[in-house]
């Protein structure tokens, strides 16, 4: 299993595939099979059967995972870059390659 450098809660942009350029928070990351779901990205429709927890079921729209090699990392000035580790003293931090400024 590789190391993920795409954290829950980060901003990301999708750089290739059919939702290219769209931007986006992380909303979960599925480290087995190397995918996140990001917000408003990857919207598929869902058919619902009804149930005690959706009464009416019908036609429900989702993120579905997004494979994170089509993930860059959003700095806070709004750049995609990459992102490395370094040690910071005693602790371990994330950096972005473009900047070389701490995440």
């Amino acid at each position: 299993m590789t190391k993920l450098k795409i954290k829950t809660g980060d901003t990301v942009k999708v750089i290739a595939g059919d939702h290219k350029g769209s931007e986006g928070k992380v909303l979960k990351v599925l480290k087995e099979k190397n995918k996140a779901i990001v917000e408003g990205v990857n919207m598929v429709k869902k058919h619902m059967k009804p149930s005690a927890q959706s009464p009416q079921g019908g036609i429900v729209e989702k993120e579905a995972a997004i494979h994170v090699s089509n993930l860059s990392l959003l700095t806070g000035k709004g750049e995609a870059t990459r992102v490395g580790y370094r040690m910071d003293g005693d602790n371990k931090v994330r950096f972005s390659k473009k900047s070389n400024e701490v995440i």
